[in-house]
């Protein structure tokens, strides 16, 4: 697989990472730990090297599996991980204190069985803490040679300027797909201003623009999408619109529809790094298989002339987490 760097710092990862939240954590019952351990191996064995986890999912479990999965070839490898929740778990909201931060890095690093975090991310920002603060704390960790790299997570354009000033941030995740296009506005061109590399989570709309999803798909009880009002049956079924355009410009590309999402996001600026996450090892080959699709001018074109003209319903993220997101 083709390799991207983040921005101007120099960190050289896959063109599409491996998002492994979903295996422990989130859309319902954690995948059996072998076959997680066997699908993230199957990614590495197909060109990934880059693989995204936090000591929220779980909470704890998703590193503690990608810490034993990749422990046999951990130096070909980057992990980004993530702090800033109090115990780690969303619920209790956030905690991005220095000492947290610390705490967080030293557990990390014994549930990910190494010696140095690539990339470590704010996982959200936290309004009781200076950002300044929280990067003086990583850029104190990174003299120490405990951490490689500086992210932030959903953070808005300010709070991005002000933590670059102290500690240069290396990459921001947020969501970006066909679907959720916001950081277009206002965010990408400060990245691009900065010298920051973008990693979006979601490309794939939370599995929606896969088309394997329609109005009368039922998710498990734990599921994370029951609560998200884009997921709603009425807006699933108002949303199924641009899930067909995709799957008519996948079917004359000889592609699917989840391939054509993420090669139109790997179009989009060569420092953008796509994290699909997936428990299926025929999706986890489909998504791979989008890094050899290149569209052209005139795809990009026609691709953004449809969408256009289709207005995705529904939030995001239900009320009380959108106002996590953005600070």
């Amino acid at each position: 697989m083709q390799k991207r760097i983040l921005g101007k710092s120099g960190l050289e990862v896959s063109a599409l990472g491996l998002g492994c939240m979903g295996l422990s954590f989130g859309y319902g019952p954690a995948t059996d730990k072998q076959h997680a351990i066997k699908l993230i191996r199957a990614a590495y064995d197909k060109g990934v090297t880059f693989f995204d986890t936090a000591e929220a999912y779980g909470p704890f479990a998703n590193e503690e599996l990608l810490g034993e999965a990749l422990e046999p070839f951990r130096n070909d490898v980057v992990i980004a991980t993530k702090f800033g929740f109090k115990e780690g778990k969303t619920a209790l909201g956030t905690d991005s204190r220095p000492e947290n931060i610390r705490a967080v890095a030293e557990a990390a690093l014994k549930r990910l069985r190494t010696d140095v975090i690539d990339l470590f991310y704010q996982h959200r920002v936290d309004p009781n803490v200076p950002i300044e603060e929280v990067a003086g704390t990583v850029k104190e960790l990174i003299k120490e040679g405990k951490v490689k790299y500086f992210g932030l997570s959903e953070a808005g354009v300010q709070t991005i300027r002000k933590a670059h000033a102290v500690q240069p941030v290396t990459a921001l995740q947020s969501e970006y797909s066909l679907w959720w296009r916001d950081p277009e506005k206002e965010i990408i061109p400060t990245l691009e201003e900065l010298g920051i590399g973008f990693v979006p989570f979601s490309p794939l709309g939370k599995g929606f623009l896969t088309g394997k999803i329609d109005e009368s798909t039922t998710f498990d009880k734990n599921d994370f999408r029951n609560i998200v009002p884009r997921f709603s049956e009425e807006n699933r079924k108002a949303n199924q619109a641009l899930v067909d355009l995709l799957g008519k410009i996948a079917k004359e590309r000889n592609a699917t529809a989840a391939q054509i999402a993420l090669a139109w996001l790997l179009a989009q600026k060569p420092w953008i790094v796509p994290i699909p996450g997936t428990t299926k090892l025929h999706r986890l080959e489909e998504n791979v298989g989008s890094a050899e699709i290149t569209l052209s001018d005139d795809d990009l074109k026609e691709i953004n002339e449809a969408v256009s003209k289709i207005e995705v319903q529904g939030a995001r993220y239900p009320e009380q987490l959108q106002k996590m997101v953005g600070r």
